[in-house]
């Protein structure tokens, strides 16, 4: 059963005191309390650091791909699993927008650890 705020019509949940919507008590004899309500802003999306986490996947997901290469040194290619760590991050956010960029650079890390395993094995 829910609680129906008499002040603002909104449906609160029947163990709340007080309107989640504005802060009227919802039950007999309840003194108001000093209620902060926040209107949430949604949340906006630096580019410059959408810009350097790609940078920062890619620097980290191909350069063992490269130095192999160019050293011969095989051994390098296992350092290629840092790129990961910031996809894994973003791809756990809650906003869709970096979510999405989280799963575009998961895709560029594991085309760079393939070539980077391609290279350490041939």
């Amino acid at each position: 059963m829910t609680r129906i705020c008499k002040k603002c019509g909104f449906e609160n949940q029947d163990d709340y005191d007080y309107c989640a919507k504005c802060g009227t008590p919802l039950v007999e004899g309840l003194r108001p309390k000093q209620v902060y309500v926040y209107n949430a802003q949604p949340l906006q999306v630096n580019k410059k650091a959408i810009i350097a986490s790609y940078i920062a996947t890619i620097f980290l997901s191909w350069s063992g791909f490269f130095v192999s290469l160019i050293t011969k040194n095989n051994l390098v290619a296992t350092f290629t699993f840092f790129g990961f760590f910031m996809p894994f991050f973003l791809v756990q956010s809650r906003h869709p927008t970096l979510r999405k960029h989280g799963l575009i650079q998961m895709g560029i890390s594991l085309v760079g650890v393939a070539l980077s395993f391609y290279v350490m094995f041939h």
